[in-house]
C-alpha cells in the first residue's frame, strides 16, 4: 500500500565527498585481480556469513550480453566455495528475451549459465516481504523462491544504467528480486499511467532501495555482497548487445557485508578517477538522479556510507579510493580490457 502524498528526496545529482559524510565506517574489500582467482580470493573474506541453502543473484544478461561478469569466473567459485548453490533470478518487467520463464531458460542456454541449478524465483507465484521503515512500500513483492534460502550472496556487475544512473548491489537485488509482474510494476510504474517507466529520478531510487531493504532484512546476517568492477558500460546487462560502449577503465572487485558501503565505494572509486576516465559514469550516474540511492540507503538504516577500504593485495593496507584507482589503464588497451 501507498500513500498518494509523498515527495521524494532530493540531491539524487550530487556527490557527496567521503570528508562530508559521518558516523560509523564499515570494512571493504578491495582487489585489483580481475580473473576466477580474484573473484575466490575476495569472497573468502565475507564467506562466513553464507550458510546453508544458499542462492547466488547474478544478472545473467540478455541473450549474448558483451559485459556480463564472465561465465567461467562464477563456474570456478561455485565449484570451489559454494557446491550445492544456485543462481537466482526472476523475470523481466518489459518484454523480451527474460519476459517469460520459457524465454528466460532459452536466454540462460544461450548465455551458457549451465553449469549449475538457475532458480527463476517467480516461475510459480510471489511472496510479499515487509519493507520496514518504508516511505512508499508497506511490503514488495518477490519471486516466491526466494524464501527458500537460508542465504544470499550478492554477485554484482557493477556498470551504469538508463534508470538508475548505477547498478551495484542494492539495484541487483531491489529490482532482481522483485518479480516481474508485481513486484517490478510497483516500483517503475505509477498505477493507471501509460508510461510504463514513468516513475524516474529520486522517486525510482527510493522505490528501489526500499525494495533492496526488503531482502536485507529478510536475510538478516545471511548476506554478503561482491561488486565486479569490469566493462562498466553506461548501459545496465539487461541491454544486452545494444548496451553502450565501454570508455571506462576497469578497476577490481570489491567485497563487503554492507550494501550501502560497497556501493559507496564502487561509486567513489569511479569519481577518483580522471575526469576523462569517468566521464560517462559520472554523467550517467548524475544525469538520472542516481546517487540518491546511496543518501537513502543510509536514511532507510541500511548500512554506512563511510568504510576502511581493504586492500588484499597488499597485506590488507588500508587504502583511500585514488590510490585504489592511480593505475587504472584507458579501457581498450591491452591492460584495460
Amino acid at each position: 500500500m501507498e500513500s498518494k502524498n509523498l515527495k521524494p528526496g532530493t540531491d539524487g545529482d550530487h556527490y557527496i565527498p567521503y570528508d562530508q559524510r559521518d558516523g560509523d565506517a564499515s570494512v571493504v574489500y578491495f582487489t585489483r585481480d580481475l580473473s576466477a582467482e580474484g573473484l575466490e580470493k575476495i569472497y573468502k573474506r565475507v564467506s562466513s556469513a553464507i550458510t546453508g541453502k544458499v542462492g547466488i543473484k547474478l544478472h545473467t544478461g540478455e541473450k549474448h550480453g558483451p559485459n556480463i561478469i564472465p561465465r567461467p569466473w562464477v563456474e570456478s567459485l561455485i565449484k570451489s566455495d559454494l557446491p550445492g548453490a544456485s543462481i537466482v533470478e526472476t523475470n523481466t518487467y518489459y518484454e523480451g528475451d527474460r519476459y517469460t520463464t520459457a524465454q528466460h531458460r532459452e536466454t540462460l542456454e544461450v548465455n551458457g549459465w549451465t553449469f549449475c541449478p538457475v532458480d527463476i524465483m517467480d516461475e510459480e507465484g510471489t511472496a510479499a516481504l515487509p519493507v520496514r521503515g518504508g516511505k512508499w512500500f508497506t511490503e514488495m513483492y518477490m519471486g516466491k523462491n526466494i524464501l527458500n534460502y537460508d542465504s544470499l550472496f550478492v554477485l554484482t556487475h557493477f556498470k551504469g544504467h538508463t534508470q538508475g544512473g548505477f547498478g551495484g548491489s542494492a539495484k541487483n537485488i531491489g529490482i532482481g528480486c522483485a518479480d516481474g509482474r508485481i513486484g517490478k510494476a510497483m516500483i517503475h510504474t505509477t498505477p493507471g499511467s501509460d508510461d510504463m517507466w514513468d516513475i524516474a529520478k529520486e522517486e525510482f531510487m527510493e522505490r528501489m532501495m526500499e525494495s533492496a531493504k526488503a531482502v536485507v532484512d529478510h536475510f538478516g546476517e545471511h548476506i554478503a555482497f561482491v561488486n565486479v568492477m569490469r566493462n562498466m558500460s553506461v548501459s545496465c546487462d539487461c541491454e544486452g548487445t545494444a548496451a553502450m560502449p565501454v570508455v571506462t577503465p576497469n578497476v577490481g572487485i570489491l567485497a563487503s557485508l554492507d550494501i550501502l558501503a560497497i556501493d559507496q565505494a564502487s561509486v567513489d572509486l569511479v569519481y577518483a578517477m580522471k575526469e576523462t576516465d569517468h566521464h560517462d559514469l559520472v554523467e550517467r550516474m548524475e544525469t538520472r538522479h542516481g546517487l540518491r540511492q546511496l543518501t537513502y540507503m543510509k536514511e532507510l538504516g541500511m548500512g554506512n556510507d563511510r568504510y576502511h577500504l581493504i586492500d588484499i593485495d597488499h597485506a590488507d593496507a588500508e587504502i583511500t579510493a585514488a590510490e585504489a584507482v592511480k593505475d587504472v589503464v584507458p579501457f581498450g588497451t591491452d591492460a584495460g580490457k
